[in-house]
C-alpha cells in the first residue's frame, strides 16, 4: 500500500478529476505514480509538462525507455523498472535489450553509449568528465541530443524518488529488481 495517498477518481477534487482524465483519455489508465502526483496538482502539471516537451525531442522512444529501464535498476525503483520494462517491449526492445540495459549497456552501440552517459549522470550527481561527453558526441549525438538526456535522467530520478518515497503500488506486470 502507498504510503501517500493514491488519487482516485471518487477522491479527486475538480483538478485532480482534470488531470487524471486527461490522463486517462492519453493513456488509456492512469498509472498509480501519477495518482500520487495528483496530490499536487501543480505539481503533477509540471510533470506532465516536462513529460510532453521531452517525449517530442529528438531522442527515439526506445533510447528514451532503455534509459529508463537503466535508470531504474540503478536507482533501485521496482515500480519504475516494472513500468519501463512494460513501455520498453512497446517500444521495440526485446528482452535480451531489456537486460542489457539493466546491466548498464545496450546491444546498439550509439545506445550504449547514451545509457552509460545517463549512469554516469546519476552516479556522479551530474559531475560527468570531458571524455564521457565526448564519447555522447562522438557516437553521433548532438548538443540538443546530450541536452534530453541530461533532462531524461532528471525525469526519471524524480519519478523514481517519488515512487521510492510513496512506495506507491504497482500496476504493471512486475519485474523484480536485480540484485545489488
Amino acid at each position: 500500500m502507498s504510503r501517500i495517498t493514491t488519487v482516485s477518481n471518487e477522491t479527486a477534487n475538480t483538478d485532480q478529476r482534470s488531470l487524471l482524465d486527461a490522463i486517462q483519455n492519453q493513456l488509456g489508465m492512469v498509472p498509480n505514480f501519477l495518482r500520487v502526483f495528483a496530490n499536487s496538482p501543480d505539481a503533477l502539471k509540471a510533470f506532465l509538462g516536462l513529460y510532453h516537451i521531452a517525449g517530442h525531442g529528438s531522442l527515439e522512444a526506445a533510447t528514451r525507455e532503455r534509459i529508463a529501464v537503466a535508470l531504474a535498476q540503478q536507482n533501485e525503483c521496482e515500480y519504475c523498472l516494472s513500468a519501463h520494462t512494460a513501455i520498453g517491449r512497446k517500444a521495440g526492445l526485446n528482452g535480451a535489450e531489456i537486460e542489457a540495459n539493466r546491466a548498464g549497456s545496450s546491444r546498439d552501440a550509439k545506445a550504449a553509449v547514451a545509457v552509460g552517459f545517463a549512469r554516469a549522470l546519476v552516479e556522479h550527481k551530474g559531475e560527468v568528465t570531458h571524455a564521457e561527453l565526448q564519447a555522447m558526441r562522438d557516437a553521433g549525438f548532438s548538443e540538443a541530443d546530450i541536452v534530453e538526456v541530461i533532462t531524461h535522467v532528471g525525469m526519471n530520478v524524480l519519478t523514481n524518488i517519488l515512487a521510492k518515497a510513496s512506495r506507491v503500488s504497482i500496476d504493471f506486470p512486475k519485474v523484480a529488481l536485480n540484485a545489488a
